[in-house]
């Protein structure tokens, strides 16, 4: 390993400082065992993103993108948070400036970055898919442009062509119940592609009752499926059709946000009522509308227990907190901040209520608020059993947790309260097609923390099982959990 000499005055002497290369190849392994348990246990392992955001139509069209701009900046929200926290114009961000324009005026940001996780994924997806070690500054920004741009024009930026670089074994799509499904079902008639695509069930437009736009999406829906949808219990059926039909293009798993978790009881008749009021955008009670959002969820539910899908459950976010930006820019557009609601007592009787049917789907927990991580990891042992291992799980540090801090934190809250060894691992939840290197971030840390264990005499150094699990982190355990 390289490493650097700076002097520092001391009193009267004079102390050489050691500094570690900047992202040298033992970055974020500082124990031999973190060295090996990444070289033999992750480096080279497959990768599963059984939750990302990309788009199946872009997977299967596969055209080249224009520049690096249009292929790092369009549609990422955490890069455009950054930007307008520099003090960056919107016109920089999302607005009409050129694609040279938007970068440099990234580049522009990047030092006053120090500490944040897009510093680390920037320079690591600069280096893995373009061979570019220069940090990125304002300075450097002309000849990286340049460079990046020279490699993107001699080809193999594709979508499917980044994807396969990544060794991506399979992902999972982010697909609306009345989605047609189209390129979902281009893609798996195609051959010679080598990941599998994946579909993933998310019905929040649906469970979004008190939405303006919820009439409109029935009036998708019911095209889709080609039925009037007049009742919530037509609405149930329907559902169950969809269900069904995505499950026969490959789906295993279904995917929810709440920034509050639902649970409110209420009998066929009030769930008609509020129904009818839905549809016709009336005002909703806040029991209203945990009472049709739980009867809802409690009906989908039942059929991912029967076909044996993965149940995810993403809260704790806050949304659309700008209205100005809001309504100028729409949704996804780096408005969004963690919530902070009591999530313990309704998840519980929410996985309770489906448990004591014997309906309660393999379901995988997500905390945007770290105060929750406690709740949901002890959550986890409530309901447990043995026909699936790992049945109930503690989800990856999501979102405004996926930096070194976060993942640690929920690596460790796993290990001190449930079992870290059948945990299903990282996830992108990303819309861009260069975000893989967070994988090997995650590994990083992943194997940097099992390396601690080790050399502080917590855990024996039996190399056999520790890669195992390492392997198993990365990989194994998603694929065995959603049954691939």
């Amino acid at each position: 390993m390289e490493t650097n000499g700076a002097v520092a005055p001391t009193d009267d002497k004079e102390r050489v400082i050691t500094v570690k290369e900047f992202m040298g190849e033992d970055f974020l392994l500082d124990t031999e065992t973190a060295r090996r348990l990444f070289r033999e246990g992750a480096q080279n392992t497959p990768i599963f993103d059984w939750h990302c955001h990309l788009s199946p139509k872009e997977i299967y069209e596969n055209r080249e993108p224009e520049d690096i701009a249009a292929l790092w900046l369009g549609g990422d929200h955490y890069k455009w948070r950054a930007m307008r926290s520099y003090g960056i114009e919107e016109q920089y961000i999302t607005g009409d400036a050129s694609g040279y324009e938007k970068f440099k005026a990234y580049a522009s940001m990047m030092p006053a970055c120090i500490g944040n996780p897009l510093y680390h994924w920037s320079h690591l997806e600069l280096r893995r898919y373009f061979g570019i070690e220069e940090t990125l500054s304002d300075k450097t920004a002309d000849t990286i442009w340049h460079r990046a741009n020279e490699r993107i024009h001699a080809g193999g930026f594709t979508p499917r062509g980044l994807i396969e670089k990544s060794n991506v074994a399979a992902l999972c799509t982010t697909d609306d119940p009345a989605d047609t499904l189209e390129y979902h079902q281009l893609l798996k008639a195609e051959k010679g592609f080598s990941c599998r695509v994946l579909l993933a069930f998310r019905p929040d437009k649906a469970l979004g009752i008190e939405q303006p736009g919820f009439p409109d999406w029935i009036s998708v829906m019911e095209q889709t499926a080609g039925e009037g949808i007049g009742s919530f219990a037509t609405l149930c059926e329907v559902l169950k059709k969809r269900i069904a039909f995505f499950d026969s293009l490959g789906c295993r798993a279904s995917d929810h946000a709440f920034g509050r978790v639902p649970y409110a009881e209420a009998t066929e008749l009030q769930l008609e009522e509020i129904f009818e009021k839905g549809v016709a955008r009336a005002p909703l009670s806040q029991w209203e509308m945990e009472a049709y959002r739980t009867a809802l969820l409690q009906a989908m539910a039942r059929e991912y227990a029967r076909l044996g899908w993965g149940m995810e459950l993403h809260i704790g976010p806050m949304r659309n907190n700008n209205t100005r930006m809001f309504q100028a820019l729409g949704p996804d557009a780096g408005f969004d901040s963690c919530a902070d609601d009591a999530a313990a007592h309704n998840l519980s009787r929410l996985l309770d209520s489906l448990d004591v049917e014997g309906n309660l789907p393999r379901s995988i927990l997500f905390a945007l608020n770290p105060k929750d991580n406690y709740v949901l990891s002890t959550m986890l042992g409530n309901f447990q059993n043995s026909d699936a291992p790992g049945k109930i799980q503690f989800g990856s540090a999501w979102w405004f947790n996926d930096h070194i801090d976060g993942m640690r934190e929920q690596l460790r809250t796993l290990a001190n309260t449930g079992v870290l060894g059948r945990f299903v691992g990282m996830v992108t939840d990303s819309r861009s097609f260069l975000s893989y290197p967070r994988h090997e971030y995650f590994r990083r840390i992943l194997c940097g923390m099992l390396g601690e264990m080790v050399e502080e005499g917590w855990y024996p150094a039996d190399m056999d099982t520790l890669v195992g699990i390492v392997r198993d982190i990365s990989y194994e355990n998603a694929v065995r959990y959603f049954g691939i």
